[in-house]
Order: structure tokens, then sequence, then C-alpha cells
């Protein structure tokens, strides 16, 4: 498996390599408070981060690893963005038929309401969940991982909670901005709810993914469409605009986003593509989560976007939604999505079971 665990799986909003990295800046300044409050702002001193011994083995390498090459290059044009796009394809496709094969899944290309998706099956399907179907949405700052490079996350949903996953193909800026990758969401969930018991699918994705997710529910709702019966946002992507104690107190500590300077906010600016990046459909964080499915949420202490996570599970909880939140030790952004190590398999697992207590 050491060949699996060497993926920045696929469907995060990993930082691809495309330039050679850079040295760390210093974090962008905080918004400027009003007194007293701008004088309570913590200054700490330098420190080394050790390795926590309190996790296995295969994820102690993945947190001593350093931060990934190019992290902090934004591509200055469209071109620039093509090019990042297809490194980062590039990067995962050779690993496919592999990571297939390990996790015993079948992967069938097809097109579902005029979209490109990938249906994945695992050899063995429960037959409780034969009549189950869960639809995924990839990560990747909704500009990284084409085609099959981003269906690696329902490869492993599918292996590990034993249920066939149907993984969106969606449109992608500098192409493509918003509102297209929802728009593409939206046309798959109404022709799989015409065809099947929208009480037995549910709607899961990491990171940019997980923002979609949840965007996606917000749309569905406007527009009078069935909801799923649960959803699963994996590190959701949910503030465009940055807010969040952990994208400052984790700055710098997640060896995978590494830091709001990077990559990631020039897919912001570019998924937004003018729009005002607050509005609910593009910062789901800001918008109304009454009547929400039962939803499960997952991160890690040392995730950028770990506020993200716990604002939307409290604002869930709030909004009287039946949530759970699982943090995962010692874990950057979206590293529960590695093949290979346990963490992961614990991940899917968990969140199998609880679709499944949700799921007709």
């Amino acid at each position: 498996m050491a060949l699996h665990r060497r993926l920045v799986l696929t469907a995060a909003l990993a930082a691809p390599t495309l330039a050679r990295a850079e040295p760390a800046q210093a974090p962008r300044p905080a918004t400027p408070l009003p007194a007293p409050l701008a004088e309570a702002a913590r200054a700490l001193p330098a420190r080394r981060l050790p390795v926590p011994d309190t996790v296995s083995p295969a994820l102690q390498r993945l947190i001593a690893g350093p931060y990934p090459p190019g992290w902090n290059a934004i591509p200055a044009d469209a071109a620039g963005w093509r090019a990042l796009q297809a490194v980062s394809a590039a990067a995962v496709e050779p690993h496919l038929p592999a990571l297939r094969a390990a996790l015993r899944v079948q992967v069938e290309r097809s097109r579902i309401g005029g979209v490109p998706v990938f249906t994945v099956t695992p050899e063995t399907l429960p037959p409780e969940n034969r009549d189950r179907l869960l639809l995924h949405l990839h990560g990747g700052g909704y500009v990284l991982f084409p085609g099959e490079s981003g269906a690696g996350e329902a490869m492993l949903m599918a292996a590990h909670g034993g249920f066939r996953c149907i993984s969106v193909d969606y449109r992608m800026p500098p192409d493509h901005p918003f509102p297209a990758a929802l728009e593409d969401t939206l046309a798959v969930w109404r022709t799989l709810c015409a065809q099947h018991d929208p009480r037995r699918m549910a709607i899961f994705g990491s990171s940019a993914g997980g923002g979609l997710t949840l965007a996606t529910v917000l749309r569905a709702r406007g527009e009078r469409l069935p909801l799923p019966a649960a959803i699963a946002p994996g590190t959701p992507w949910v503030d465009l605009l940055g807010a969040g104690d952990t994208r400052q107190a984790n700055a710098y500590v997640d060896n995978v986003l590494v830091a709001d300077t990077g990559w990631v906010s020039g897919a912001a600016r570019l998924y937004a593509a003018g729009r005002d990046p607050a509005e609910p459909l593009l910062s789901p964080i800001n918008g109304d989560f009454a009547g929400f499915p039962p939803a499960i949420l997952t991160s890690g202490t040392r995730d950028l976007l770990l506020s993200d996570t716990v604002r939307t599970h409290r604002k869930l909880r709030r909004a009287g939604v039946a949530a759970e939140l699982q943090v995962f030790e010692g874990q950057s952004h979206a590293q529960f999505i590695t093949p290979g190590v346990p963490e992961t398999a614990e991940a899917f697992e968990e969140i199998g079971r609880f679709l499944a207590q949700h799921l007709l």
C-alpha cells in the first residue's frame, strides 16, 4: 500500500506540484480589531511542532511530510490555471488502476442529466445497500482533479462503506466558474431523484466537495427538489472569505493547504468570478440550514479548515439538524482520504455507519 499512501488524494484541496515551493511567506495580516481586542491578539513564540506518537505509523509519515511544492504559486492567468489543472490530473491518473484493484471497486464512465459521471461499485455490495446510492462531489478548490482523477474519494467510500457511488465530473474554472459546478450537480440530482427514491440517497464530498454538498442542499431546497436522506461534508470549504479561528491558528501547521496565502486564495477568486464571495451558494456558512438532512462532518486537529467544519457543525445543530462531528488526531486538510492509512478506513466506516442509519 506504499504506492497508495503517496497519493495526495484526488478529491481534496491538496496543493498540486506546478512550481518549486518558495520560502514560506508570513501569514496574511488579520483584520484590524478595535481596542481593547487588538491588544489581546496573542503573539506566539517560535517553536518546533513534533510529529504526534498518538496516531498510526502511516499517518505519522504523512504528518512529517514537507509542504507541497507549489502550494503558494498562484497562476497569473487562465492558461496557468489550465496547466495546474492538467498537472493535478496527471499526478493521480497513473495510480488509479492500482487503487481500483487494491480497493476492489469497479468504475464505469457515463452521463447523467447530460453531465459526465463515474459510477463506482464495490466488488461486494451488501444486500441492505443494493437500493441505496451516494452522490459524490470531489474537491480540489473547484478547479483541480478533472475526470476520473476526482473520483478517488468515491472509491474509498465504496470500498470501506459498501455503497454504490456516483462521482460527478462537474465543470470547473477557469472556463466554467460559479455556478457551473452547482448547475451540473443539480442536473445529476434531479435525474437521480426521478429514477430513485431520495430517501435512499445521500450526498458527500470533501473540501470544495463538502462546500458544494451544502450548496447543493441549499439550492435543491430553494427549488423545492427532494433532499437527500443524509449528507457527509468532509472538511467543507464553506467560507471563501477565509474567516474562522483555525485559518490563523493552523496556518503553517497544516501541511496540505499550508495557509490562506497559497493557491487556494486564488482559487476562491477564480471560482467566484466577480460574484460576492459571501453569497450563501458560494459560502454556505452564510446560508439557512433549517430543514437540512442529518449530517456527519469530518476534519483533523491540524486542518486549516477545522474552523469551517466546526462552524458548520454548530450552525447545523442550532438549526435543529442531527449532526455529528469526527475530528482526527494530527491530520491536516483532508488527510483522512489518503489510501492505505488506518485512520482512512476508520473515517469512511464511521461515515458509512452514519449514512446507513439515516437511509431507508
